[in-house]
């Protein structure tokens, strides 16, 4: 028997207040990611009081909203949902990009985690599936990654 000891974060403990930053842009496929991470939170036992949906423009909004959001306090987690979906300019390496990195900088600069739901996709049809359909919805992926981290963090200390 190991005497290494491993810190792992759960998926029921219902702790925890959340903040979801959603990208109005693309919502016909953002609200599929919506309803996923709600459903998701929910599930796991988080009370409808203990989450907040603040909506931003598009995704290139959404890490200064995640920012303002971890200054303000009060949430546990943000969970980051948007779509970018390439066209036929360089417009989305732009937008996928800033937006990525913007997200990963505020979480650790303010030491809030944010997972990632932000759809960075080739086409209309790989963000259909990957909002709800054969590819999963990455919503829940992005609440389950947060309820985690809720509660890796707290046995963290």
């Amino acid at each position: 028997m190991s005497d290494i000891k491993t810190i792992e974060g759960a998926f029921i403990s219902g702790k925890g207040n959340y903040a979801l930053v959603v990208g109005r842009w693309n919502s016909f496929v953002v609200e599929h990611l919506l309803q996923g991470a709600l459903d998701t939170l929910k599930r796991h036992g988080v009370s409808e009081k203990n989450i907040s949906i603040v909506r931003a423009p598009g995704a290139f909004e959404i890490p200064l909203v995640c920012k303002k959001v971890a200054q303000k306090g009060g949430v546990d987690a943000i969970i980051a949902l948007g779509a970018v979906i390439r066209g036929g300019t360089p417009h989305f390496e732009y937008v996928a990009g800033e937006c990525t990195k913007g997200i990963a900088q505020v979480s650790m600069e303010h030491g809030v985690p944010i997972s990632f739901g932000v759809l960075t996709v080739d086409s209309i049809e790989q963000a259909v599936e990957r909002s709800g359909t054969k590819a999963g919805n990455k919503g829940e992926e992005a609440a389950m990654s947060a309820i985690e981290m809720v509660d890796l963090i707290d046995q963290i200390g």
